[in-house]
């Protein structure tokens, strides 16, 4: 059974669902032909896409022709939104949630839901969160790597790491509004490098910052095969080692990233057996970033063209992994 745990949805009526929301800053999408449109920011193309952005029948026919069995569905991060005002930004949050359980009920068989919750907010975000889980019957939560340039070990979200854990929440971490970007406007470098370094400076946040070591049961899995963060754990390790008077910690960072998921989203299979060799094929799980350009075709490529692995690692990476992470039982694999 083949789990692509990195997939992105957006109501296809996303605009008219939120423009009573005020102020130029909101993502839009509009359509430029039948099957394709552009998502807006201020007034500029940000990014285009194609109706697999939103059908969930092309999803399903390019899912059938790529031997998909199920989808993960989480939300486009640029709505993230956590720079708006909290009660537009979870008037947001709740519309993209309903829209991915509408989703998921229509097609249980093919989709799988994660939520979204405004962030800026962590007693709003809670709330959402509550709502996702044990309301909507959505399975995780997406969250971005940084809210509003504050790092995800900042004091403010301590509460909502806190009830993620209690809820067995699985939290799928994403980059978004990356470090950095005023220096990256061309060659399209913020997806390239952008993105991968403002997701190892998350992880190394929630480790250094201390909040793996408080909430050690916390499930959370990163996007990109956890950018560049699983390359930059030995110098971390070292600055643990050369630096006690800024030791919070009482094992080197390595320790507690064996607590990470990451997605098999690495293009290379030297960089998959890289992850294989420190983290285990426990830990991988298969994402491609469907429906987007840099994404992975077929999904599982790159595990599929990886030497020496057994029945049992294939499998469990191509679709177990993701199940087990998002609490999902395993008769449900049959």
């Amino acid at each position: 059974m083949r789990v692509d745990f990195h997939t992105h949805i957006i109501p296809e009526n996303f605009t008219e669902l939120t423009r009573n929301l005020t102020g130029e800053r909101w993502p839009k999408l509009e359509r430029t032909c039948a099957c394709g449109a552009n998502i807006m920011v201020a007034g500029k193309v940000f990014r285009e896409v194609t109706d697999q952005v939103w059908s969930p029948e092309k999803r399903i026919a390019d899912m059938k022709r790529e031997s998909v069995d199920m989808q993960v569905l989480s939300p486009i991060p640029v709505t993230f939104s956590y720079w708006a005002p909290a009660e537009e930004a979870e008037i947001l949050a709740r519309i993209q949630n309903d829209f991915i359980a509408e989703t998921v009920n229509q097609y249980p068989d093919k989709f799988i839901g994660l939520g979204t919750v405004p962030l800026q907010d962590v007693e709003r975000a809670i709330r959402e969160m509550d709502r996702c889980i044990h309301e909507l019957g959505l399975k995780g939560i997406e969250i971005g790597t940084n809210v509003n340039g504050n790092n995800l070990d900042d004091p403010t979200l301590i509460e909502f790491f806190e009830m993620a854990e209690k809820w067995e929440v699985p939290l799928f971490i994403h980059p978004w509004e990356t470090l950095g970007k005023e220096r990256m406007p061309r060659h399209n470098l913020m997806y390239t490098v952008g993105m991968p370094s403002e997701t190892a400076l998350a992880g190394a946040s929630l480790i250094l910052g201390g909040v793996i070591e408080r909430f050690p049961k916390l499930k959370i899995c990163f996007a990109h095969g956890g950018g560049s963060l699983p390359y930059l754990l030995p110098r971390l390790d070292q600055g643990w080692k050369v630096w006690p008077h800024l030791r919070l910690l009482n094992h080197p960072p390595s320790y507690y990233a064996k607590n990470f998921y990451f997605d098999s989203l690495v293009n290379d299979p030297i960089n998959l057996n890289y992850l294989l060799s420190n983290f285990g094929h426990e830990k991988i799980i298969m994402g491609s970033d469907y429906p987007f350009l840099l994404r992975e075709v077929p999904p599982g490529k790159v595990i599929d063209e990886t030497v020496g692995l057994t029945n049992e690692q294939t499998e469990a990476m191509l679709g177990r992994n993701a199940l087990r992470f998002l609490n999902i039982p395993v008769k449900a694999e049959v």
